[in-house]
């Protein structure tokens, strides 16, 4: 009896002892500014070439990691149209071998500024951008990493319903015009705001600002990360680049949470593919250059400080985990008529004869001809969930329809979930199997890539891996 009393106190003891030697939460983050420096830049926010000679305000990539003892990850913001896999990759290498993190555990998501540069190499500006980006994303994790410290982390959200609007649209009868591919879809994307065109929206909408606080063993900010489903703003004057609302709300939120220059907030974009910033129906007063954006991100950092209201206590005693995926899809195919189709209208040349064609149709008859073209049947693509607690991220690569948020939300296991568009790449638009047969902008063929029902089955995979998670012991 003596040696099953003395087994059993040596075995609590070493579980306590276990238990008491597992370090608690550490945090660190880090801001490095990677605005250009040399210029013209193209900012291919749009259809046509947009050359940049300045930049309005900095660019940044914004990191922050966290560890508990076991598990280490890095969630980063970077201020970019969209940052593909490859260039990504290449930070993650660097990061992962300068601090240890493995590439698997870092999330890295762009805001989607529509008035900032592409990362091609084309130029001898663009090439020195990318190396600035690829170097700076890097240094952004790496002293985030070496800034690691005793911390404690809570999460909450809180409404800001009067910037996000649903861009999709019915429209009155006779008011569709003919798509690119000279056809009626059944919904219109970006219609005006005139309510004699206007008859109800196609979508919803995600009001919430959700947001993950860190702070010191002294109750002292840390970071705030935070994510919002809204596109972007805009209003920047041609030929300047701005970090949009994003930035903005990196500047001011310090002032909202009366810290030091030792604190970091980031923003990142949500579901956001079918939301932008224009209050269809309602004529909005001008604004002067960067006007709304300052809006919107005043707005976003009062809603981000009323979500901090709400988180009751930051927890040290947090668990992580990360887990990572590999998704392989197939490439939407044109079928033989669509192709004739394009190459009937690429074969147009006369000027008149290619201003009565439908608005945009020689740009999408490339796209089909590309994807008719393309050598590769299938692409593979990165999900990521993430743990902090109680609290969940999902990362999806795509400019991602905010249906599809508001059903992980939902359905997650986890009390509070963020679920961030354009992590890790940016494969073009993801909307609803849903919302596929209504037409419009966000489906068709190139600005849409892959299989139809893409999203059910990203959905399904993210579930399964947020299953995984709350399920870890």
């Amino acid at each position: 009896m003596k040696s099953i009393v003395l087994f059993l106190g040596l075995l609590t003891f070493s579980v306590v002892t276990q238990a008491a030697e597992k370090p608690d939460l550490q945090a660190g983050a880090a801001a490095v500014d990677i605005t250009p420096q040399q210029f013209p830049l193209n900012m291919p926010g749009g259809f046509s070439a947009n050359m940049a000679e300045k930049a309005h305000d900095p660019f940044h990539a914004r990191a922050l990691v966290l560890s508990d003892g076991i598990t280490q990850v890095a969630l980063v913001v970077v201020d970019n149209l969209g940052a593909g896999p490859d260039v990504l990759d290449e930070v993650k290498a660097i990061a992962s071998t300068k601090t240890g993190i493995p590439a698997d555990k870092m999330l890295i998501c762009s805001t989607h500024t529509h008035s900032g540069p592409s990362l091609n190499t084309r130029s001898e500006a663009a090439a020195a951008y990318y190396q600035r980006f690829v170097q700076g994303t890097a240094a952004a994790i790496i002293q985030a990493h070496a800034a690691l410290r005793p911390a404690a982390a809570g999460a909450a959200a809180h409404p800001l319903p009067d910037e996000v609007f649903n861009r999709r649209w019915y429209v009155k009868d006779g008011k569709m015009p003919l798509n690119p591919f000279g056809r009626l879809d059944k919904v219109k994307t970006n219609p005006g705001t005139s309510p004699d065109v206007l008859a109800r929206p196609a979508g919803p909408t995600d009001p919430d600002i959700t947001i993950l606080s860190v702070q010191d063993t002294k109750r002292k900010a840390l970071a705030l990360f935070a994510n919002y489903s809204l596109h972007y703003v805009g209003g920047a004057p041609q030929g300047q680049m701005s970090a949009d609302y994003f930035g903005e709300f990196a500047r001011i939120m310090p002032s909202r949470m009366r810290s030091d220059e030792g604190f970091m907030a980031m923003m990142s974009n949500g579901t956001s593919g079918d939301i932008n910033n224009i209050p269809f129906g309602v004529t909005r007063p001008p604004r002067e250059p960067f006007e709304q954006i300052r809006i919107v991100a005043q707005k976003a950092a009062d809603t981000a400080w009323l979500a901090h209201q709400k988180i009751g206590k930051h927890r040290s005693d947090i668990q992580l985990g990360m887990l990572q995926k590999e998704v392989t899809l197939k490439f939407r195919r044109p079928t033989p008529q669509q192709v004739a189709e394009a190459q009937a209208v690429l074969a147009v040349k006369d000027k008149e004869a290619i201003a009565q064609l439908p608005r945009l149709a020689q740009n999408y008859a490339r796209n089909v001809i590309g994807a008719a073209e393309r050598p590769e049947e299938t692409i593979t693509v990165k999900i990521q969930a993430l743990r902090i607690g109680d609290f969940a991220i999902c990362g999806i690569p795509f400019e991602t329809f905010v249906e599809i948020g508001l059903d992980l939300k939902k359905r997650s296991p986890f009390p509070q979930t963020m679920v961030i568009g354009l992590a890790n790449a940016r494969h073009g638009y993801l909307p609803t199997l849903e919302q596929h047969p209504l037409g419009g902008y966000e489906t068709w063929l190139g600005t849409n890539q892959v299989q139809e029902d893409t999203s059910t089955i990203l959905t399904d995979h993210l579930l399964e891996m947020l299953s995984t998670l709350k399920s870890a012991p």
